[in-house]
């Protein structure tokens, strides 16, 4: 199943869609469900209501809709680095013998066709492709064997990173926390149709440059020893999205580096899952209070 968040040009209110072949049927309108991806996490996502629900419901086509991101106002955006051989080794880092997460700050997650911003602060600005899930259960002291049973679904993400910001200090959490700097999309797909999420092909190309290409088996810590490792520190709650690390291929590690430009195009590919794509604009600093 594929559950979207979208809006319309007549209802810029987001709520929860399907994605079906017939197009994009809007959940709520089609029975007693929540409207907003979160809640309807926490309830659970019953699939044969839904499927009940929808059925005969009319479609929107999806060009027709604009999609935002499937969780739009995660309680916690929590991202894994160095978590790829490969990428290990174009950074000149040794493999970490823990897993290494930092924050990314909610206000940076982003639709997945949106725009992102070039800041005004800074030139270095970088792409990471990268396979993202969300938590579908409060969770504690998760095993790995049944890390399974708390994944409410899986979609690309683009861990967008301003390089100068990011390594001028030991945490990386400001050079990962911009606005606009976590696109994500283009829906959740529930892990039922997922499978396995350690086979799954991963690529990004900018203006159709093959930038990076790998897949998700090479991942040096999985899904589940994710949540087992974080599940023993703190709650994992519903709607919380993980970011998995990239593969090899980012443009600080090309010789010269390969920074992100406004007008650049960054695709993000994962089997199964579909595409995210975002067109880099210069940022607009104005201050802004209250």
């Amino acid at each position: 199943m594929k559950l979207a968040t979208f809006s319309t040009a007549d209802n810029a209110t987001p709520r929860v869609g399907i994605v079906t072949d017939r197009g994009l049927i809007d959940l709520a309108a089609s029975g007693d469900f929540p409207n907003d991806m979160t809640a309807l996490l926490a309830a659970g996502i019953d699939a044969p209501s839904i499927t009940r629900a929808i059925d005969g419901a009319p479609a929107l086509a999806l060009n027709a809709v604009h999609l935002h991101a499937p969780v739009m106002h995660p309680g916690k955006i929590l991202a894994l680095g160095l978590n790829y051989a490969d990428h290990i080794e174009e950074s000149g880092m040794e493999a970490p013998k823990y897993q290494v997460w930092f924050n990314k700050q909610h206000n940076c997650a982003n639709g997945p066709y949106d725009d992102i911003n070039l800041p005004a602060v800074s030139d270095k600005l970088d792409y990471e492709a990268e396979l993202c899930l969300v938590i579908g259960k409060r969770c504690k002291h998760v095993p790995k064997e049944r890390a399974h049973e708390v994944i409410g679904g899986y979609f690309c993400g683009n861990d967008v990173s301003v390089r100068d910001w990011q390594i001028r200090v030991p945490t990386f959490q400001i050079g990962k926390s911009f606005d606009t700097h976590g696109p994500m999309g283009p829906w959740l797909v529930t892990p039922d149709e997922v499978g396995d999420p350690h086979a799954l092909d991963i690529r990004c190309l900018v203006n159709g440059e093959e930038r990076q290409r790998s897949n998700t088996k090479h991942l040096i810590f999985d899904c589940f020893d994710a949540i087992a490792h974080l599940s023993q520190a703190f709650t994992l709650d519903a709607g919380d999205v993980l970011f998995m690390g990239t593969p090899a291929g980012v443009g600080v590690a090309m010789k010269p580096p390969k920074w992100l430009q406004a007008g650049d195009v960054v695709r993000v590919e994962i089997d199964r899952l579909g595409y995210i794509e975002n067109t880099v604009v210069p940022e607009v600093a104005e201050t802004v209070i209250g």
